[in-house]
């Protein structure tokens, strides 16, 4: 059996459910919301594929599902039984900053749709006592707003993983094809001497050990490492600090088929050995 981290999110309606697992996707859970309690172990043992990558998933798993009650203490356990880390998140607020929340956002609450929001309130507490006594953690979000919430949870799960919360996108990219819309940082490699004119290297791509020790071997290009990750590495903490939760780099030379193909597998390669979860895409390898 893949080992493989799970965390139930649930808690009282309003209390910022969906919140969390925005903020657990961005970190890297795989995040399904309202997934029927009895389907658990299917979903499981479909993820546990040797081709498919999933090692952290996050499912919201409330009173919106109407068996979830009856089924959900018989399922954990034998799952638990089997082999299983199961984390259960549960979110709670006070009464009346729940009553607020529903008022502001003019939802009806799902135990009552005929009555008051406080009744609805009251009969979910009640029914969801004991779930909450099985809790792993219990976080009050009464005083915190989604941005303070999101921090609470991506500090606590990324660090509890080793790994830093700020996702970094790394992109190459020809400029003849136009610059990314969506970079916040872009860097020019055009300076470098281009694997293009090289005949043996001209038909090849950047991830290409040939085109890769060529591009690696000019002088240039161990200065440009050099400061390429100083800065990088200078920038990616301030990004952090003020909330940042996605970072994209885009590197671009004339094709984006050799020089920025080879930066940018390592520029990731840096971003990796840092802990940050760092993925990289080449965009324009394969035009002509």
């Amino acid at each position: 059996m893949k080992a493989v981290r799970i965390v139930i999110i649930t808690g009282m309606a309003g209390s910022g459910k969906s919140t969390v697992m925005r903020a657990l996707e961005d970190i890297g859970f795989y995040c399904v919301d309202n997934l029927p309690v009895v389907l658990l172990p299917k979903f499981l043992s479909i993820q546990a594929a040797p081709e498919l990558s999933i090692a952290q998933v996050a499912l919201v798993m409330d009173l919106r599902e109407k068996r979830f009650l009856d089924q959900y203490q018989r399922i954990f356990k034998r799952l638990k039984q089997q082999g299983y880390t199961i984390e259960i998140l549960f979110l709670d607020s006070t009464d009346d900053v729940l009553v607020n929340r529903f008022s502001e956002t003019r939802r009806v609450h799902p135990l009552s749709p005929q009555g008051t929001v406080m009744e609805g309130i009251r009969l979910e507490r009640e029914k969801l006592a004991p779930l909450k006594k099985m809790a792993d953690w219990v976080v009050d979000t009464t005083t915190l707003n989604v941005h303070q919430l999101k921090d609470v949870i991506q500090r606590a799960y990324a660090i509890e993983g080793g790994m830093k919360r700020l996702l970094v996108y790394v992109t190459s990219f020809g400029y003849r094809y136009g610059i990314p819309v969506d970079a916040d940082i872009i860097l020019d490699v055009r300076f470098l001497a281009n694997p293009y004119f090289v005949a043996d290297l001209k038909p090849l791509a950047g991830y290409d050990p040939a085109v890769r020790d060529y591009v690696l071997s000019l002088p240039e290009s161990a200065q440009f490492v050099e400061k390429m990750t100083d800065l990088i590495g200078y920038l990616l903490p301030l990004y952090e600090r003020e909330g940042k939760s996605r970072l994209n780099i885009a590197l671009g030379c004339t094709g984006g088929r050799h020089r920025s193909v080879v930066m940018a597998n390592r520029l990731c390669m840096e971003l990796c050995a840092w802990n940050y979860p760092a993925s990289v895409h080449h965009r324009d390898i394969d035009k002509t």
